[in-house]
C-alpha cells in the first residue's frame, strides 16, 4: 500500500507538471519547456547522488543508457509540443498506446512470448486509440500524431529498460536518462531560449521542474518498496489528473467517443498487466 500511494502520488506530480509545460507553450518553445522539465528531473538525481554516492552512475551498459536519454527527448518534446494544440485528457488517453507498443516490440525485437490473448489486446487498445483521434473526421488536431511520435519514444525507452533491468539499478537508469536527456537539449537552446518576464512564467517553469524531479523520486522509491507489476495500473491514474486539470484550468473536457476510447485503452492496458503477471507466477 505505501509503494502504491507513492507512485500514485507521482503521478499526481507528473500531471501536475504536464499542466504547467502545457500553460507554457504560449510563451516558451516546447525545446525549452522540456529541458525544463528535465532539468528538474537531473536535480532530483543531484540529490540522489547526494546520498547514495557516484556508484549511482556504475553501468554495464553506458551506450544503451544513452539512447534511452536520447528517446527521452523525443518523448517529452514531442508531447509538449502537441500539448500546445491537443487538450490535456485526449492527449494522455493517446499515450496510452505505449502497453501495447511495449509488447509488439518485446515480441517483435526481444523474442518475448506474446500469445494470441495479449496480441488481441494490443489489437484492441490500438483500436480503442483509433476510436480516440478517429482519423479522417477533423476532429482531432493534427498534432496528436505527435502524441503517437511520444508514445513510440516511451514505449522503446522500456524496452532498453527490460534490457537494462537484469544489470544496472533503478537509480542508475534514471540517473543517466535525466544526464543524457538534458545534455541533448541543451544543444539547441541558445537558438530558442527566451527569458522568463513574469514572475508567473518563473514560477511555472520552476514548479514544472521541482514536480517532476519530485514525482520521479517518488516513483524510484515505490519500485524499490513494492513490485513493479502490483505498481503498475497506478499508470491509469493519469487519465484522471489529466481530464480534472483539463477541466479546472482549460475548461476542456473529453467528448463522448474520446472516452469510450480511453475506457478500451485502459481496459485492454489492465488485462495485459493481468497477463504478464499471470505468466510471471507460471500460471
Amino acid at each position: 500500500m505505501r509503494g502504491l500511494l507513492l507512485m500514485g502520488l507521482g503521478f499526481l506530480l507528473f500531471s501536475t507538471a504536464d499542466t504547467q509545460a502545457k500553460l507554457l507553450t504560449d510563451s516558451f518553445h516546447p525545446v525549452q519547456i522540456a529541458w525544463s522539465r528535465q532539468l528538474g528531473l537531473l536535480s532530483g538525481v543531484v540529490i540522489a547522488l547526494a546520498v547514495r554516492g557516484p556508484s549511482i552512475f556504475h553501468t554495464r551498459h553506458p551506450a544503451l543508457q544513452i539512447a534511452r536519454g536520447l528517446l527521452a527527448v523525443i518523448s517529452a518534446t514531442c508531447f509538449i509540443f502537441a500539448v500546445k494544440f491537443v487538450p490535456l485528457a485526449d492527449a494522455v488517453a493517446v499515450s496510452f498506446v505505449a502497453p501495447f507498443m511495449v509488447t509488439a516490440m518485446g515480441a517483435l525485437l526481444l523474442g518475448e512470448r506474446v500469445g494470441p490473448r495479449r496480441w488481441s489486446a494490443v489489437i484492441v487498445g490500438f483500436l480503442g486509440t483509433l476510436i480516440v483521434i478517429r482519423p479522417g473526421m477533423g476532429v482531432m488536431h493534427p498534432a496528436v500524431l505527435l502524441v503517437l511520435v511520444a508514445a513510440t519514444a516511451f514505449a522503446a525507452r522500456q524496452v532498453v529498460s527490460r534490457l537494462l533491468a537484469s544489470s544496472d539499478r533503478t537509480v542508475t537508469t534514471v540517473a543517466y536518462t535525466a544526464l543524457a536527456s538534458v545534455l541533448a537539449l541543451s544543444l539547441p537552446l541558445p537558438f530558442l531560449w527566451t527569458t522568463p518576464a513574469t514572475e508567473i512564467q518563473w514560477a511555472l517553469l520552476f514548479g514544472m521542474a521541482a514536480f517532476a524531479a519530485v514525482g520521479e523520486l517518488l516513483i524510484i522509491k515505490s519500485l524499490e518498496i513494492a513490485q513493479a507489476s502490483v505498481l503498475a495500473p497506478m499508470h491509469y491514474s493519469l487519465i484522471i489528473w489529466g481530464t480534472f486539470w483539463g477541466w479546472l484550468i482549460f475548461g476542456q473536457l473529453p467528448d463522448l467517443w474520446t472516452w469510450i476510447g480511453a475506457i478500451i485503452i485502459v481496459a485492454t492496458g489492465l488485462y495485459l498487466i493481468h497477463r504478464e503477471r499471470m505468466l510471471a507466477a507460471g500460471e
